[in-house]
This record gives C-alpha cells, structure tokens and sequence, in this order.
C-alpha cells in the first residue's frame, strides 16, 4: 500500500534462561520444542542434551516428545512419559519416572 512501510522481519529471539540456567520454551509437543529447548541449553549443557535426545530416539522407536514446564519430556503413546530433563547450573537433572 501507497505509504506504509513494511517492518523487516524480526530475528528470532534467543529464549530467556530462568534461575539456574535452564531455558524457558513454551509448551509443545513433538520434535520441535524438544530441538528449540536443546538449541537453548547453555554451554556444555546443549551437548549434552543431543546426546541425550539421540539415545533416547535410537533406543525408543517412535518415541512421543514434548516440552512441558520448561523441560522436555520423552515417553511411549498410551503409556505416559518415562524421562524428563531440567538444566541447572552446574549440572542437570535427569528424571526417570515410575522406575523406568
């Protein structure tokens, strides 16, 4: 339109770390999230979370993924979610839920 400017198009925000470090992604299921928290982990942290991630991926085939209060989530279609990770800030915890 004659005399409007369009704006360029914003850089993606890096997102924001809460206490301890760990990255605050909204809440979101599948592969996505799961990469955009990673992507985010500080430092050695975000190694770590590939690592992670792809032992996870080889070990669980079709393993469901999310992102839920801040920490992914991995689990089984019809059986919940069996790990989950948090970052901290000098380590991370990882969380097996009912045994698993």
């Amino acid at each position: 339109m004659p005399g409007k400017t369009e704006k360029p198009p914003q850089a993606e925000q890096k997102p924001r770390l809460l206490s301890g470090g760990n990255p605050q992604i909204a809440k979101g299921y599948g592969e996505e999230p799961v990469q955009a928290y990673i992507a985010a982990m500080p430092g050695w942290k975000s190694e770590l979370g590939r690592r992670l991630d792809a032992l996870v991926t080889r070990a669980v085939p079709g393993v469901a993924k999310a992102v839920k209060w801040n920490s992914p989530f991995y689990g089984i279609e019809g059986e919940g979610w069996f790990l989950s990770y948090h970052c901290f800030e000098k380590y991370i915890k990882v969380a097996f839920f009912r045994g698993a």
